[in-house]
């Protein structure tokens, strides 16, 4: 253990830390004032699920398409800048969206607000991860559970703007406003200089995922370390290292579907299907990601005593049960439980895919880490208009059978990830 490791963090680093949270809290905030807002959105459309679902499916795309700029962006701008301004114009986005009256004014301003976030979430994860080299441990699972704050939070201000019947665009204009003076500030307090420091095997990890657009799990320093600068080539990958990331791309990729179905559908089930009040409604959404920030408050606790595998495993069958009942016997109390057991059972999955990805042989530091942020976020841009289409053959109540099937696929898949220690 190094000195860096023992000293206690500056004044200035314990507010650049603060700084950071305040940005993931406003990145989490800004998309959850509108997801409650969807039902509204599409029934003043008047447009289909399936149409929906390839509206909705914008935001995603936006993120893919930009996804490679984030880094070129960071580079000149800075991670702080661009974390501000990604989230300055996300805002923008979102009230366009909020207040379109076309469906391609809506998809359009949900990809640039998908665009404009993806810079955001590449931009604060690679300031946090500065942050997280000052401190010398790790703190990036923090920011990321301050982020499902932000979303409760932020959904709980749309179900308090609708049960107030505060029009959309003075609601979202409110949200926008609010948080951007929230990031301005916090820029103030992020660390100054130059987003280069000296090369290390952990910086070489940290700089290759910012230029993909994702965050390291705080192990892969670890690891990272001890690879040492003497053993940075590895073995030539072979068939057990492609099966290895395929499995755990399907698993990143579980993981986003559940997320999705909660972002997209939860307030248009139970307000559709199961005849909700808007302002109940929104508990779906809401219920998801409180239960996903409480799996990840104590995921760290859980993995270190049982294993990743079986944490995933468990994590999977509470998503098979909680949700396949919810949807078997439809009620709304049941099915906003339902949505909150997917959001406890996947909240370590995505941190589990990467954290393996950066360990396997063969392949690059990073390479691994950066393969599966790309594709998982294939989820989310799949998942709207696959089950906007099965709800209009069928119903959304079959469409959503997604939920389910991803934690089947956890089960599944789950022994590539690393057993508890013996």
């Amino acid at each position: 253990m190094t000195v860096d490791v023992l000293r206690r963090p500056a004044s200035a680093e314990r507010r650049a830390r603060v700084a950071v949270a305040v940005l993931f809290f406003t990145n989490g905030a800004l998309f959850a004032n509108l997801l409650p807002r969807y039902p509204q959105i599409k029934a003043d459309l008047g447009i289909g699920n399936a149409a929906y679902g390839l509206a909705v499916a914008a935001f995603p795309a936006g993120a893919i398409a930009a996804g490679l700029a984030a880094g070129v962006v960071i580079r000149r701008m800075g991670s702080a800048r661009a974390a501000v301004a990604g989230t300055l114009l996300t805002g923008a986005g979102i009230l366009v969206a909020g207040l379109a009256d076309s469906v391609v004014l809506f998809a359009a301003a949900l990809f640039l607000a998908g665009a404009m976030d993806a810079v955001t979430d590449v931009a604060q994860n690679a300031h946090g991860l500065r942050v997280q080299r000052r401190y010398g441990r790790s703190i990036i699972n923090s920011f990321h559970a301050i982020w499902s704050i932000g979303a409760v939070a932020g959904g709980s201000m749309a179900a308090a703007a609708i049960a107030l019947d505060l029009p959309r665009g003075q609601h979202l204009t409110i949200s926008a406003v609010v948080f951007a003076v929230a990031a301005c500030v916090a820029l103030r307090f992020c660390l100054p200089g130059p987003e280069t420091e000296p090369e290390t095997a952990v910086d070489a990890v940290a700089a290759g995922v910012a230029d993909t657009g994702s965050a390291p799990d705080p192990a892969a320093k670890s690891g990272a370390d001890s690879r040492g600068q003497g053993q940075s080539r590895r073995p030539t990958p072979g068939r057990r290292t492609a099966y290895v990331l395929g499995a755990l791309v399907l698993i990143a990729t579980a993981g986003t579907l559940v997320e999705d179905a909660g972002n997209s559908w939860a307030a248009l089930y139970l307000s559709g299907s199961l005849s909700a009040s808007v302002t109940l409604a929104a508990s779906g959404y809401i219920a998801l990601v409180g239960a996903q920030f409480v799996g990840r408050i104590i995921g760290d606790r859980l993995v270190d005593r049982f294993g990743q595998r079986t944490v995933a495993r468990t994590g999977g069958l509470i998503v098979v049960a909680g949700m396949g009942l919810a949807l078997a016997v439809p009620t709304v109390p049941g099915t906003i439980l339902g949505f909150a057991a997917a959001g406890f059972g996947v909240a370590t999955l995505v941190p589990a895919a990467m954290h393996e990805a950066d360990e396997l042989p063969g392949l690059k530091p990073g390479s691994g880490l950066a393969i599966v942020s790309w594709l998982m976020r294939l989820g989310f841009l799949l998942s709207p208009p696959v089950v906007g289409l099965v709800a209009d053959a069928a119903s959304l109540r079959v469409g959503l059978l997604v939920v389910p099937f991803a934690g089947l696929l956890v089960l599944l898949l789950a022994g590539v990830l690393q057993p508890g220690r013996r």
